[in-house]
């Protein structure tokens, strides 16, 4: 009859997930004197971990058979507290069971760590970490392993190393989680250097990691390396890696291996759909990147989250695709999706670039949390359908709300005073981003913008004298905005030899520019380039259309 019942409390407790429900069996199983078998209570400690919610009274019942008890229920709580989605409870409830006579082990550190880890506590990370020094924990490689681990994901890449380098034994624990602090904390040639150094088999985590960081740093070599050695074990053929290798692929502007990786998966996911509809999209395959999206729809069980329709927004911006756009703003809002600051500056990016101002700016004013991204977005819409000067006003207004801008805000600035002709403002502006304030280094996008805005002002000399001192070669746009001044003073001026000669480097479709180049080249007495150009035109097949002397593209004439 006592085995009877004390299955019957067991299996109860397996299947209570009340507390309130959980004290009535606790009732039974201390009028039962249970508490002292070690099957109880581990089905106890195993209900107790089950929500975070359930903390503060488990330390009320261990503390009330703690005479009876090793450190095993402990530690297991621990460790499912560490993972549940409230982790600081861990270290709460760590502290009230020491207080109350609990004496920690080796074994009740790494999920302690790992709860550090979780909410990115690192000074009580270190606390910890001395903790187990005074104890004698330290040379225990569990409890280093969860170290290295700690300080990978909190970015202490330092500390992390400074564990590593003092392991006398490392496992494939210990690599990949130096890896994986590397790749978390953007420092993926130092997370493949350690990788290639590996004395152990990798496991599956290690190649993810190391895939991740192929792709950051564009080392396609690599990354097909370890997918040739991902196909030679079947052990390590899942989703996670074949996520992890179109993510690559991608990163490496490969879309058919991409694709081709997305195509053999068994089972896809929303970071498969999501990896490979946000890869057409950067890839400038805005249209394939629809089409994926709707064979989503169509074929697949899982629906798009917020990641997977930003993507798809910025596809729709691509292409100017305002009404699909409207139908995923809708979707958005009736599919109850939550409405954050990315999903919120997709939508408004998406409405600028497709000229719909006044609706842009709706959404915008709606969002209460916005970033630089939502700002960039609203400046970027407005400087590419001429409201040139709204755009400069809504960006002195978010210097005074304290928002920092970066290189994008200023090309959208740049290209506001471009398309409104405001040089003086332009000038002012291209010289900002330099200062001190903000410290940025115009990249040639800035210098092409800035360049054209001073070539369609006339101001061709100084244009070219920004050209001279530019620490980039100029661009086909540059060179394009150059022609285009040398067309409206109406002359085949000399430009400067340097100039010239990387014109000459760059490769046209155009034949008015090839035309244009020779015409300069032959004011500048430079026959033998005029050949050159020549010569070229005809390995390209380009040839002057008969009977013009006209370039349409700049309207130059011979």
């Amino acid at each position: 009859m006592h085995f009877i019942e004390k299955s019957v409390l067991l299996e109860l407790t397996s299947r209570c997930s009340s507390l309130r429900v959980f004290k009535q069996i606790q009732t039974q199983l201390i009028s039962r004197d249970l508490l002292r078998d070690d099957l109880v209570v581990n089905k106890v400690v195993t209900f107790l971990g089950k929500s975070a919610d359930f903390a503060s009274y488990s330390c009320v019942i261990l503390h009330r058979i703690r005479r009876v008890l090793s450190s095993f229920p402990y530690n297991t709580l621990f460790s499912s507290y560490a993972v549940c989605d409230k982790p600081r409870v861990t270290i709460l409830v760590y502290r009230t069971f020491v207080s109350n006579g609990f004496s920690p082990d080796m074994f009740t550190f790494p999920p302690v760590f790992k709860a550090c880890g979780k909410f990115s506590g690192i000074r009580e990370g270190k606390q910890f970490h001395g903790t187990v020094t005074k104890m004698g924990f330290s040379d225990d490689i569990y409890v280093q392993n969860s170290l290295v681990h700690l300080y990978g994901v909190c970015g202490e890449s330092v500390n992390a190393c400074k564990v590593f380098d003092q392991m006398p034994v490392r496992d494939v624990v210990s690599w990949t989680g130096i890896i994986t602090g590397f790749t978390r904390t953007g420092l993926y040639k130092e997370a493949l250097d350690t990788f290639s150094k590996m004395d152990v088999e990798p496991n599956l985590a290690t190649y993810v990691c190391a895939l991740v960081a192929s792709g950051r740093v564009g080392c396609l070599s690599l990354g097909k390396g370890i997918h040739g050695l991902i196909l030679k074990r079947a052990s390590l053929i899942s989703l996670e890696t074949g996520n992890a290798l179109i993510d690559m692929y991608v990163k490496c502007e490969q879309l058919s291996d991409a694709m081709r990786v997305f195509g053999e998966l068994q089972k896809k996911d929303k970071v498969s759909w999501n990896s490979m509809i946000s890869g057409l999209v950067q890839c400038k395959k805005s249209n394939e990147a629809i089409e994926l999206f709707s064979l989503m729809q169509n074929s697949s069980d899982i629906k798009p989250d917020g990641h997977i329709l930003t993507s798809v927004l910025s596809a729709c911006a691509s292409l100017g695709a305002v009404d699909y756009g409207r139908w995923v703003h809708e979707y958005v809002v009736s599919a109850g999706i939550k409405w954050d600051t990315h999903v919120g500056t997709a939508v408004v990016d998406m409405y600028a670039k497709c000229g719909y101002i006044e609706t842009a700016l709706e959404i915008f004013n709606g969002i209460r949390s916005k970033n630089v991204f939502t700002w960039n977005a609203l400046l970027g819409g407005l400087a590419i359908h001429g409201h040139g000067h709204e755009s400069l006003r809504y960006f002195e207004e978010m210097i005074e709300l304290g928002f920092k801008p970066n290189e994008v805000t200023f090309l959208a600035v740049l290209n506001a005073c471009c398309h409104t002709g405001l040089v003086d403002e332009g000038r002012k502006y291209f010289q900002k981003m330099k200062t001190r304030e903000y410290n940025l280094s115009p990249k040639l996008e800035h210098y092409g913008c800035f360049i054209d805005l001073l070539c369609r002002a006339g101001l061709l000399d100084e244009a070219l004298e920004l050209v001279k001192t530019m620490p980039v070669k100029p661009d086909v746009l540059i060179c394009g905005a150059i022609l285009s001044a040398c067309k409206s003073k109406g002359t085949l001026m000399e430009l400067p030899k340097e100039i010239l000669d990387s014109f000459l480097e760059m490769e046209f479709e155009d034949s008015g520019v090839y035309v244009l180049l020779s015409n300069i080249f032959a004011a500048n007495r430079r026959w033998d380039d005029v050949s050159r150009i020549r010569r070229l035109m005809k390995v390209k097949g380009i040839s002057k259309v008969t009977g013009s002397s006209a370039i349409e593209k700049f309207g130059i004439e011979q």
